[in-house]
């Protein structure tokens, strides 16, 4: 096994961990078995990557995070305005980081995988404890190094040494709050729910914190004020809440000498919750690790199609066979935590859009202007979501389960097709686009239901051109998630600017007199003709899994 420098730096350190009781060789021992096992992980920056050649993948993906930390630059030399340019740079980092966090330090934070041997040697649980906590905060270091490195060098140069002092602190304090707070929300699942609760938790953790994230950088912008090129600052109370701001008090704090009670608050704030956090999970830990144990179980209770799945099948399919299908798919979307992983924040950046850039609107106009203009074509961002969630139903963390289309006696292949998608349609669309259409209907009246109506069909239009373009010739949830860029970006890229055409004909019709119901009227009669003729009835050519597959199919 390879001699890792994170190590070799530790044992500098040697006979503190000896004096606090920690049998240092053995954690030692457990952190390069752990260490090296990572070396084969696949980090979520690179899950994407077509090639993935032997290697460290955690190393290689750091200067991806190198290239990212680049964008921060520009905040740090901006000038003195130390609450406006830290808070922001400490936004931007906390979401990297805590992202991170969820979706790749997970697997670690979470790893049962060494119970089995461990709890059967004379290894002091201490031990144990320490080489779980500092085998995160191996990873944390090298990633937020890697990320701020670039940074910390132009603020030395730019900001002077205790800028630079300063601002490494406040990283110490932020992944230090970062690891134990996702550690305490896993906790708190794990004492009320099972493991399986807490795996598909992880999924809806990454939705709120991208819309979260979105909503505070709304919340942290408006937070300042731009006259005659300076930023000034106005603490409301609801700052507190938000943490960036106490890390961003701090330079203002010390930098500036602003000793104000709402800024000197903050600052304390910084120091005391990451401590105070440390010291909670410190105490937390023996009930985690017994948590964990559930991980090791099965799920509890088999989760079966709902009655609103029969429903939707009763109403949408026609033919027996297509409602067999369209369960199965809705089955796959609710189940598949890969399909939901790559899926659902999409679907929360297609609740959040439309509402950010109302937001935009109504810091400028009043509620009743807004209400009463054209902005109601924002709603045409839910549509963005299309091209993506239509090219994942394709692939499947559990692809080689599809040996059931060959086996299976099925009389028409266009009708797994348009099953899967009518699934994707009631299932995942409709719900969100329904609640945004309510919300919008409040802000705007009930004067744009015709447009609403407009933006659903051209939703259900963009379906069938993403599937020509993207998915013809490919069975749903048969391809192995890995390959799921294929050299598509181009075509989805493509598919994203034509909801945008859609926006422009929208537009276009409103201007001519009935010029939207017959545009509706076109809509209506198209689609289910088009439907129609691409799903129904046809012997298809299907490749699996990359592998050409052409069983004649009777009609």
């Amino acid at each position: 096994m390879s001699d890792f420098r994170s190590l070799k730096f530790l044992d500098r350190f040697r006979g503190i961990f000896i004096k606090i009781g920690i049998d240092y060789d053995v954690m030692r021992k457990i952190l390069e078995f752990k260490l090296t096992m990572d070396q084969r992980r696949v980090p979520t920056i690179l899950s994407d990557s077509k090639k993935r050649d032997e290697g460290n993948q955690f190393i290689k993906s750091l200067g991806l995070y190198a290239l990212y930390g680049l964008m921060l630059i520009p905040l740090i030399v901006f000038g003195k305005q130390y609450m406006f340019q830290m808070s922001i740079v400490f936004g931007i980092t906390m979401f990297i980081l805590m992202t991170s966090m969820v979706s790749d330090f997970s697997s670690v934070l979470l790893d049962v995988r060494d119970k089995n041997i461990l709890n059967t040697k004379p290894v002091g649980k201490k031990t144990i404890h320490a080489a779980k906590l500092l085998h995160i905060i191996i990873y944390m270091f090298m990633l937020t190094g890697a990320f701020v490195a670039v940074p910390v060098g132009v603020g030395l140069f730019t900001q002077g040494m205790y800028f630079t002092l300063l601002f490494l602190a406040n990283l110490l304090l932020i992944s230090l709050f970062i690891v134990v707070l996702t550690a305490i929300c896993y906790l708190a699942i794990l004492r009320f729910f099972d493991g399986e609760t807490l795996k598909d938790a992880i999924n809806y953790i990454q939705i709120a914190l991208s819309v979260g994230i979105l909503v505070g950088y709304q919340l942290l912008a408006r937070s300042f004020t731009f006259i005659d090129f300076q930023f000034s600052y106005a603490v409301e109370w609801w700052h507190a809440l938000i943490p960036p701001f106490w890390f961003g008090s701090t330079f203002e704090l010390v930098l500036n000498g602003n000793y104000t009670a709402n800024v000197a608050g903050m600052s304390l704030l910084a120091l005391a919750v990451p401590v105070m956090a440390i010291m909670i999970y410190y105490r937390l830990i023996p009930m985690f690790e017994q948590s964990l144990q559930k991980l090791q179980s099965e799920a509890g209770k088999s989760r079966k199609s709902t009655g609103l799945d029969g429903l939707w099948a009763r109403l949408l399919c026609r033919k027996r066979e297509e409602r067999v299908f369209f369960r199965f798919s809705s089955l796959m979307m609710k189940r598949e935590r890969e399909f939901k992983f790559k899926v659902y924040p999409s679907l929360g950046f297609s609740i959040i859009f439309p509402f950010i850039f109302l937001l935009n609107e109504m810091w400028v106009r009043s509620f009743e202007e807004v209400g009463q203009g054209g902005m109601y074509y924002y709603i045409y961002f839910t549509n963005l979501m299309i091209p993506t969630v239509v090219h994942m139903v394709t692939f499947s963390g559990k692809y080689k389960g599809s040996w059931i289309y060959r086996a299976a006696p099925i009389k028409d292949l266009g009708m797994v097709y348009s099953a899967a998608y009518k699934a994707f349609l009631a299932r995942l669309y409709l719900p969100v686009f329904v609640f945004v259409s309510i919300l919008f209907i409040w802000i705007f009246s009930s004067r744009i239901i015709p447009d609403l109506l407009a933006v659903l069909l051209s939703g259900i239009a963009m379906v069938l051109i993403t599937h020509k373009l993207l998915n013809a010739g490919h069975l749903p949830f048969s391809k192995p998630i890995d390959y799921i860029q294929e050299g598509k970006t181009a075509i989805i890229t493509l598919l994203l600017l034509l909801s945008g055409f859609f926006v422009l004909v929208h537009f276009l019709v409103r201007t001519m007199e009935y010029g939207l119901y017959i545009y509706l009227a076109l809509l209506i009669i198209a689609i289910p003709i088009a439907w129609r003729v691409m799903f129904s009835g046809k012997k298809q050519a299907i490749r699996e899994a990359g592998t050409s597959w052409n069983a004649p199919v009777k009609n």
